[in-house]
């Protein structure tokens, strides 16, 4: 391309460039995959321009893109070769999930929800605030102003998720109303929060390593060196009081690091756990001068986070991609550190929620857009939240008021329980692709298991969607296996409002809807001639998985 042409303009999958030097506009798919199958190729439309002109040209190619476009997503072909150099692909967006607040834990409903999702995605870790609330009990002070520690709940609630597999992803908060400095400064959560700083830093030093040596004694340390400490929630926020904000809490920050290690050097301590990927440098600046304890990093950002509060820019930068592009700021940020192999947990995400949208099949390609996008970039991500047994605004009147979590009030699994279920089922080696609508991967078995989907985002109307898979290193008649969540399978809430969308629905409604929602058996069928015809509609997300030899 000749090093005068400059771009002016980027639509979709196209790429309009101007050259100045031979008046001309020449149209690029930006991804080579759509050149392979044959609708553009390079420099396929060609015009002479007159300077004068330009904006008229601009106007009929923008009219010629969204035509290009749409035919470019309606029909793909997706060549998938078995026999590529492969990656490392953890599956970095099923190991940890959100949830409410610590006391939830010690809910039937929750814990038998927790265990549903674990079912189905096999996580790890789960991470709650509210470990340190009035509610849970575990400070208090006597008539002389002497702290009183009792951590029965503290047990309870850790007993039951390591009972059920999970560990804790501990976050150290909010203060005790007796160890607060402000009493008052409570959250507007509905279980109000305190985020006061400590009125003392000797009794809050005396508390938080009472906390963690009771841990240590309790489980033992091979178990809690397997746990992270994560330090507050979003300080930048309101969920921090002191001031100013950010040098209180990196005050904080350096007081609780210093005595969980003092109880033992392999407990895992990290932060700043700021909304908004914000505060990120300067943190770790100020631990890398003050020598403070740090074993990751953590932050938040969500898919309907503004650009201007992800980003500080006027950018023009799509929700389904925002969450990524923050997650590669940030992990650019740590690697111009002074730490620059420091882990990165994106400790609270989802998708955007515009719509009761995450009450839908749209999670399902928002979510596989998401790992596509910030594989390689990102350690764990926590998906906020497994379910809906969620107290922030207080308890949730009725089922799909679209809430966070995979389950709705009552038990009732949504299609993001579907779908995070098919994502389990990829492969640990991610084979590469030029698709922005798939993910191919190699299981230990080694068959291929593929993801592919069409996502529509809230409010916008879709259209339906043909792939082709072409495969090459396996053989052209290979057995096939195929599920799918889409608006007809997995979807839930259309026979919700059928059964009369009951604000209390009762057990055996509960279990009538998961039944009758429950992933179909695979379908079965074999590549024809190393290919495979997918119907895709609009938020259709759909798993296959290719057995390595023929059909039988």
């Amino acid at each position: 391309m000749s090093p005068e042409l400059r771009e002016v303009y980027a639509s979709g999958d196209l790429l309009w460039r101007f050259s100045d030097h031979e008046h001309r506009a020449i149209v690029i798919p930006q991804d080579s995959n759509h050149r392979e199958a044959g609708i553009l190729s390079p420099g396929v439309i060609v015009m002479k321009l007159n300077l004068c002109c330009r904006s008229i040209c601009i106007a009929a190619l923008l009219s010629f893109s969204s035509l290009s476009v749409l035919a470019l997503r309606a029909q793909e072909t997706i060549t998938i070769d078995a026999e590529a150099p492969t990656t490392a692909f953890p599956h970095f967006w099923e190991q940890m999930f959100g949830s409410g607040h610590a006391i939830l834990a010690l809910r039937d409903a929750y814990r038998e929800d927790l265990r549903s999702v674990k079912s189905v995605t096999d996580f790890r870790y789960v991470r709650f605030h509210g470990i340190l609330d009035d509610e849970v009990g575990s400070y208090n002070e006597d008539e002389h102003g002497n702290a009183v520690y009792n951590f029965a709940y503290v047990d309870e609630i850790y007993d039951g998720l390591l009972k059920d597999g999970v560990r804790p992803m501990v976050e150290i908060s909010f203060m005790p109303v007796k160890l607060a400095f402000n009493p008052l400064d409570l959250h507007v959560f509905w279980y109000h929060p305190n985020v006061s700083p400590p009125k003392s830093w000797e009794k809050w030093d005396a508390y938080m390593t009472a906390f963690a040596q009771h841990l240590v004694d309790r489980y033992g340390i091979d178990e809690v060196a397997q746990w992270y400490f994560e330090i507050w929630n979003e300080p930048n926020i309101d969920f921090w009081g002191g001031i100013p904000r950010k040098g209180s809490y990196f005050e904080l920050y350096a007081h609780t690091a210093r005595d969980l290690k003092k109880v033992s050097p392999r407990l895992r301590v990290g932060g700043p756990a700021t909304a908004a990927a914000s505060w990120i440098p300067e943190f770790l600046d100020f631990v890398t001068k003050n020598k403070v304890p740090i074993d990751f990093v953590s932050t938040h950002g969500y898919a309907d986070d503004t650009v201007q509060n992800l980003f500080h820019t006027d950018e023009n930068i799509p929700e389904d991609d925002r969450v990524c592009r923050a997650i590669e700021k940030v992990q650019q940020e740590i690697h111009r550190s002074a730490m620059p192999s420091l882990p990165l947990f994106w400790t609270e995400w989802n998708v955007e929620g515009r719509d009761e949208s995450r009450d839908t099949p749209f999670v399902g390609p928002g979510v596989a857009n998401t790992i596509r996008e910030c594989d390689g970039h990102v350690t764990m991500m926590s998906f906020w939240t497994f379910d809906d047994v969620f107290e922030e605004g207080g308890p949730i009147p009725k089922p799909f008021e679209g809430h966070f979590g995979l389950i709705a009030k009552g038990g009732i699994r949504k299609p993001s329980y579907y779908d995070f279920a098919l994502l389990h089922q990829l492969g640990d080696q991610r084979i590469p692709l030029r698709s922005t609508d798939a993910i191919a991967t190699k299981a230990p078995d080694g068959s291929m298991r593929v993801v592919t989907w069409n996502i529509v985002d809230p409010g916008m109307h879709g259209s339906p969607r043909s792939v082709t898979l072409h495969f090459s290193g396996v053989a052209p008649d290979a057995a096939v296996e195929m599920q799918r969540v889409d608006s007809e399978h997995g979807n839930v809430v259309p026979k919700y409002r059928a059964m009369g969308s009951p604000v209390y629905p009762t057990p055996a409604q509960v279990e009538e809807l998961n039944r009758e929602t429950a992933l179909q058996p695979p379908q079965q069928t074999h590549l024809d001639r190393g290919k495979l015809q997918i119907n895709l509609g609009p938020n259709a997300l759909v798993l296959v998985k290719v057995e390595p030899g023929g059909a039988h």
